[in-house]
């Protein structure tokens, strides 16, 4: 049995967590997540805890037991305080901005890089060059900032690029004139 799986989840002040079926649903100040949870296991609610546990003792059970768990802990998480991804922009004539609900991008391509911003995701961007990307669902909020960092990745010869804050690029010596 999964040791993370174990724990029970304490639900914050203000958040509120119902299941139907086979749906939990959880509701706080952040916004509303909802989650499909597989047969094999069963979610009991109690006040100010939530519980998952299998039907069935299976070993191949366990890793899905602790993902489920932790799966419902972010939705927790989310929902009451949030989760936010930094990145920053280096490079000459580079920049951002953003333009209603679409991210305007200028990363010394030909044209400028348009993304839309997905529903529940809040963007900004301050100074033209440091991002702040915040919602309330872990997955969509890392994989936006992945798509923003993939268009123009920190390059290890001059560091110009997109980065998370605080990440280390590895400089490499460029060639030489003899």
């Amino acid at each position: 049995m999964s040791r993370v799986g174990q724990k029970p989840i304490s639900i914050p002040a203000g958040v509120e967590v119902k299941l139907n079926g086979k749906i939990l649903s959880v509701k706080g100040p952040k916004g509303t997540l909802t989650r499909e949870i597989p047969d094999v296991f069963k979610i009991s609610l109690e006040p100010g805890l939530v519980a998952i546990k299998p039907k069935a003792l299976d070993p191949e059970l366990s890793p899905l037991h602790g993902l489920n768990r932790r799966l419902i802990a972010n939705m927790v998480e989310g929902v009451a305080k949030g989760f936010t991804k930094e990145l920053e922009i280096q490079g000459v004539g580079f920049k951002g901005a953003v333009q209603g609900r679409k991210a305007v991008f200028m990363l010394g391509y030909s044209a400028p890089v348009e993304l839309d911003i997905p529903a529940g995701i809040e963007l900004k961007i301050t100074e033209n060059v440091n991002i702040l990307i915040s919602g309330p669902d872990k997955q969509c909020v890392g994989d936006f900032a992945a798509r923003i960092r993939s268009y123009y990745p920190a390059e290890p010869y001059k560091g110009k690029g997109i980065r998370y804050k605080g990440e280390y690029i590895k400089r490499k010596v460029g060639k030489t004139v003899a």
